[in-house]
């Protein structure tokens, strides 16, 4: 699958563009062919809650468009999202736009992620690393918030 922009997904498998809606209940899944598809919303204030509180694990990237290391690690959060297609869902948060999460989840530096199970913390990462590293870093603590 293609991430062509936060919230649609050209599907690798038939070629359909969709659109992933935010807070779904169950997993996202091409209506044409039935292939999953990466799960990728943005979240403010208002939204975080809702887009958090999913069947699968979250990984909250809390980023903002000036800051180069945030648009580094983009590409390897989208890569997850793909290669775990309705095993993980990213919820991109942008700091300036959401203070008071960038607060709660005490975002001093960024980029963060964080990774929840249910809403709850389950691990973080503070920097930005390559996507295989990325990867390699997250995927003991998905395995932990599947539980």
């Amino acid at each position: 699958a293609t991430i062509r922009r936060v919230g649609e997904v050209t599907c690798s498998s038939c070629g359909r563009v969709s659109r992933v809606r935010p807070a779904a209940p169950g997993r996202p899944v091409c209506p044409s062919c039935g292939s999953r598809l990466p799960w990728i919303v943005e979240a403010g204030e208002g939204t975080f809650a809702a887009e958090v509180d999913t069947p699968v694990p979250v990984v909250a990237d809390f980023w903002a468009p000036w800051c180069a290391p945030c648009r580094m690690i983009a590409p390897g959060l989208e890569a997850l999202a793909t290669e775990r297609a309705g095993d993980v869902k990213v919820v991109k948060v942008n700091v300036d736009e959401a203070p008071g999460l960038a607060a709660r989840y005490r975002a001093m530096s960024i980029p963060l992620v964080v990774v929840l199970s249910r809403g709850e913390e389950v691990d973080r990462l503070v920097g930005a690393l390559p996507p295989r590293e990325l990867a390699a870093r997250l995927a003991p603590a998905l395995e932990r918030a599947r539980g």
